[in-house]
């Protein structure tokens, strides 16, 4: 090996980088895929760099590569306001540079190197592209690859959703890249997602810093380096990861040369002891190649900012977590969750999201394509809190019970929050969703009868297996609960009795607030009055008005058929007898209903 690749001028380009460089970092970064024990990996090395005493060294080294990896081309980034700024070889080396272009591939970075998380408006942004973009064509640069790389990865994780909307204006980018999602470490862990049609792909570390600039200087001693190289942590990185990104800086490829060092032993070593083939593809045929392999990493699973340092350092300032709920309500429907929407809301710490225009006051994040709208949408229906520490916000989506989506997304997003559900003999609520429907005139609940819903077979139209659907499954009560549970621990969740917030909701309500651990304490029964003529609970105001539920709730209609009721005892027979198993299980309390219901399985 040769072990250093000092030049003349590399103390000087030091100082040099000490400004340049500190506001454009540079890439290197290698991508790989495994096909088996003579699988194949894709290696792509991106770098950023402008110094004459590197130019030749670069394309002695890419044709060097391209012995070892199939169709190997470095991807230059480009930070136009800091051409021409440097000494007089430098440059130099940016015109030598700019003169062959059609050598390499290329990559805008921001006009300034600035941090796009610190753009507060999407047409700073756009400004900021604009001028990249102009000295791009001003140069030769193609302005088509569609990859970009924001420094210090802020953007793109977390999202700043003004950096994807600006890329896609001004440079219709298709791919990005970054180590933060879903965390820095442990490495192995960091995966893939798309947001707003721009694929993003994990990004590896390799051992190269800034600062990791002379062989005999490197951290641990040189031994470490090669020890990495030769069948340690960057070896293993290669291997064992189908698509592998790295990403050095321009320190790296003077002075010792260390990039350059660091990736030629590293496909030397790879090539000696494996079968694997290294090659290279340009990077949008690299993420479509990606997400063919792992399509499950299409969808993101938001998290929470605050609770990453790292994160937390890349994320706007104008930005607050203190918007996210500490609680939700989640269904299903037709048990209550409505009433107990208005009881919690006369709760003085107790504040719910803004109604949303298309979902009623229902937000219907964890569980619709609005998640991908992204954690600054989520948060825009909630108000910064005034107190921190007694404000509770909350949201009711009573749609979130039976999503198979919505418990592991709301877990890594609000892992804390406290989950509120309402149970009711789950055929009174069959037929309460089937009467909705009516009422609000769908035409299936309008054709067909109750019991021809609730019977039809797998050849039924697919309007009437949709209703049926819809009547049937929420009332899965323990399948859904439990998949609930997967995600948050017993000691976050609470079942209410439907049938109790129905006729004694004071009761129900100080149960509320003692697991929610709400102050100061509310006296619902003081609170609260039974309206005769409504059938239903009120709040009570002042000079003895009431405010009640809306005309659509407590709505009557004629009651379930005897046929209908046996069908649906029967068929959530099993359902019900594990339902009452799990519910030992928490230690609660069975609800009068399921008892009934349990007394007919004997």
């Amino acid at each position: 090996f040769t072990l250093n690749f000092s030049f003349p001028y590399a103390a000087k380009r030091i100082i040099s980088i000490s400004h340049f460089l500190e506001e454009v970092k540079k890439l290197y970064f290698c991508h790989g895929l495994y096909t088996g024990v003579s699988g194949r990996r894709k290696i792509m090395c991106l770098m950023n760099f402008f110094y004459i005493y590197l130019f030749q060294a670069l394309l002695d080294t890419q044709n060097l590569l391209r012995a070892q990896i199939t169709n190997f081309t470095f991807n230059l980034g480009f930070s136009g306001k800091f051409y021409h700024t440097g000494t007089e070889e430098e440059d130099e080396g940016d015109d030598l540079l700019l003169g062959s272009v059609d050598e390499f591939w290329w990559f805008p970075h921001m006009w300034s190197h600035m941090q796009p998380h610190l753009f507060h408006n999407e047409s700073s942004l756009v400004e900021q592209m604009i001028l990249n973009k102009k000295f791009a064509l001003e140069h030769g640069i193609p302005t088509d690859m569609g990859y970009a790389v924001a420094p210090h990865h802020s953007g793109v994780y977390p999202v700043h959703v003004q950096l994807y909307e600006a890329w896609k204006k001004v440079w219709n980018i298709k791919i990005t890249s970054t180590e933060e999602y879903p965390h820095l470490k442990p490495a192995r862990y960091r995966r893939g997602f798309i947001h707003k049609n721009i694929m993003v792909l994990p990004r590896q570390t390799c051992g190269l810093f800034t600062h990791t600039i002379f062989y005999k200087e490197y951290p641990g001693g040189p031994k470490e380096l090669d020890k990495s190289i030769q069948g340690g942590e960057l070896f293993f990185t290669v291997v064992l990861n189908p698509m592998s990104i790295f990403m050095t800086h321009l320190s790296n490829y003077g002075n010792d040369r260390l990039g350059l060092y660091t990736f030629v032993n590293l496909a030397n070593f790879v090539q000696s002891w494996t079968n694997l083939k290294l090659q290279t593809l340009p990077p949008v045929q690299l993420a479509h190649k990606y997400f063919e392999l792992f399509p499950e990493q299409k969808d993101p699973l938001w998290q929470n900012p605050c609770d990453d340092k790292r994160h937390r350092d890349i994320w706007s300032k104008e930005k607050t977590c203190d918007r996210l709920p500490k609680f939700l309500v989640i269904g299903p429907q037709k048990t209550g969750t409505t009433a107990l929407y208005l009881f919690l809301i006369m709760h003085p710490s107790i504040i719910s999201n803004s109604p949303s225009p298309k979902t009623f006051e229902e937000v219907q994040f964890f569980n619709r394509n609005n998640y991908h709208r992204g954690i600054d949408w989520y948060m825009d229906f909630f108000p910064v809190p005034s107190n921190v520490s007694t404000d509770f916000l909350f949201e009711k989506s009573a749609n979130y019970f039976h999503s198979e989506e919505a418990p592991k997304r709301a877990a890594f997003l609000i892992p804390k929050a406290k989950i509120i559900t309402i149970l009711i003999d789950p055929s009174d609520r069959a037929y309460s969703w089937y009467q909705h429907q009516r009422s609000h005139e769908d035409l299936a609940a309008l054709k067909f009868s109750f019991y021809q819903v609730i019977t039809a077979g797998p050849r039924a139209p697919s309007e009437l297996r949709a209703l049926q659907k819809r009547c049937l499954v929420p009332g899965w009560y323990a399948t859904h609960i439990e998949r609930w549970l997967t995600y948050f621990p017993t000691s976050q969740l609470l079942i209410i009795d439907g049938q109790q917030l129905r006729t004694d909701p004071a009761t129900v309500m100080d149960e509320v607030q003692k697991f929610l651990g709400v102050s100061p304490h509310y006296n619902y029964s003081e609170a609260l009055t039974f309206d005769s003529h409504k059938g239903f609970w009120c709040q009570l105001l002042e000079e003895g008005k009431t405010k009640c539920l809306g005309k659509s709730k407590g709505r009557k209609y004629p009651p379930m058929d005897s046929e209908c009721r046996a069908f649906l005892s029967s068929y959530y027979r099993d359902h019900n007898v594990e339902l009452s198993k799990l519910l030992h299980k928490l230690g609660q309390p069975l609800p009068s209903w399921l008892r009934q219901e349990l007394q007919k399985v004997r």
